[in-house]
């Protein structure tokens, strides 16, 4: 199984800054590709998530697309079983739904996220993804 031990080797773009942990669960890292503005109301991130690591349950008022570069994780929306997610995988989220991703436990996930109609304001961040929700999932 791939861990993506050497994962700077293999990223399309740069790691990125390290994130607070005020809105994710272990450690992630952003390098903003798109930023936000007027014109395009669409920014573009690229997001890597040690192992475990994962977002908080929060929603896009103007929905969010995935596009999985590197690694194997989670998807979740609220409600719904989860969906493993891998290297090539598109998911695409519908605005307004309350949803987590993040890695597996043994394996780095690298994602492209693409946050269209930012016009229809911010990530509403909710709480954290307790560890007995994610081990239902990975245990």
């Amino acid at each position: 199984m791939d861990k993506l031990n050497n994962l700077s080797e293999r990223e399309l773009f740069p790691k990125g800054v390290k994130l607070p942990n005020d809105h994710f669960t272990g450690r992630a890292w952003l390098s903003m590709l798109v930023e936000d503005d007027r014109i395009f109301n669409c920014p573009i991130g690229n997001v890597s998530f040690e192992p475990s690591a994962r977002t908080n349950w929060h929603i896009h008022q103007g929905g969010q697309i995935l596009l999985v570069t590197a690694g194997k994780g989670y998807y979740q929306e609220k409600g719904k079983k989860v969906q493993v997610i891998h290297k090539g995988d598109v998911v695409k989220i519908p605005s307004s739904v309350n949803h987590w991703h993040g890695a597996s436990p043994d394996s780095w996930l690298v994602h492209i996220a693409i946050m269209p109609n930012s016009q229809k304001g911010p990530v509403e961040w909710l709480e954290p993804v307790t560890n007995e929700e994610y081990n239902v999932i990975s245990g």
